[in-house]
Parts: C-alpha cells; structure tokens; sequence
C-alpha cells in the first residue's frame, strides 16, 4: 500500500493536471468566441495560416495534420476553403505528383498578420492580471514540463 506522502504526491500531480486543463480551455474557449466575432473564423483555420505563416516554402497536407494534431481530412476541407478565398495556394511536389504543398498567398499573409497582431493583444488583455515576474516564472516552469515531457517520450521510443 502506498504511504499517505507518496499518496499525496499523487494527488497533487493530478491536481496540478486538472488546473492546467482547466486554465488551457478557459484560455481557448474565449479565444475561440473573440475569433468568431471579430473575424468570422475558426481557431483551427487560424492555426492552419499560423503554421503555414512560419513556413514560407509551404508545408505538405500530411506535415500540416502532424503539426495541427488532426486527420488529413480536416485539414484538406480547411485548406479547400482558403484556397476558393484566395488566401492559400496548393501544387504538387515535383519528386511526387501525389503529394500537395500548401503555402499562403500574400493576401493569406497579410490577413493572418492582421489576425495575428489582434491575438496577441487578446492573450495580454487576457492575462493581463499577470505581472512580469509571474509570467516569467509560469514560463520557466511549463518549460521544465516541456523538457521533463519530451525525455519521456524519448525513453518510451528508445524502450
């Protein structure tokens, strides 16, 4: 049987676990609603132009879904609507006819920046409460769980 500290060590991790869920779905659910009203968009298209915005040679659907954690399928439907509205373009890659780079189109560009600058100003506004020295601690420490996170999943694959 496991002793009461090891117990409570337990329920503190699993706490910690519930308030992170919790915060993260706040957090979206009024991003979600503030990109609906002002822009009429949805927070997966947004993220689509977003990982397509870091990436200017463009990026395969399949390397889209990876980095959006969906299934092909959601992205092709959400790459087809910005393609008919001129902010993305799709082209077959050279060394295979089979497979589609997507890459945003300068318009695409210039409509995420504006879509972009309005979400940063609506996570500070957000966690506007947060002064300097607690973000930079929060910071710090989702960066050790990113790190404690990725090792895991490195001694998992190695096995």
């Amino acid at each position: 049987m496991a002793d009461d500290a090891e117990l409570d060590r337990d329920t503190k991790k699993l706490a910690l676990w519930i308030r992170l869920i919790s915060n993260s779905n706040m957090i979206e659910k009024e991003i979600r609603n503030l990109f609906q009203s002002e822009f009429g968009v949805t927070l997966p298209r947004f993220d689509l132009m977003s990982a397509l915005y870091r990436e200017q040679g463009g990026l395969t659907m399949g390397e889209l879904s990876k980095r959006m954690l969906v299934s092909n399928g959601n992205v092709t439907g959400i790459v087809e609507r910005l393609q008919k509205e001129g902010l993305v373009k799709r082209w077959v890659l050279p060394t295979d006819r089979r497979i589609y780079s997507v890459g945003l189109t300068p318009k695409g560009r210039s409509e995420f920046k504006v879509m972009a600058d309005r979400h940063k100003e609506w996570i500070s506004d957000i966690l506007g409460e947060l002064d300097e020295e607690d973000v930079a601690q929060m910071t710090k420490m989702m960066g050790r769980m990113r790190d404690v996170l990725r090792a895991r999943k490195e001694m998992k694959q190695k096995g």
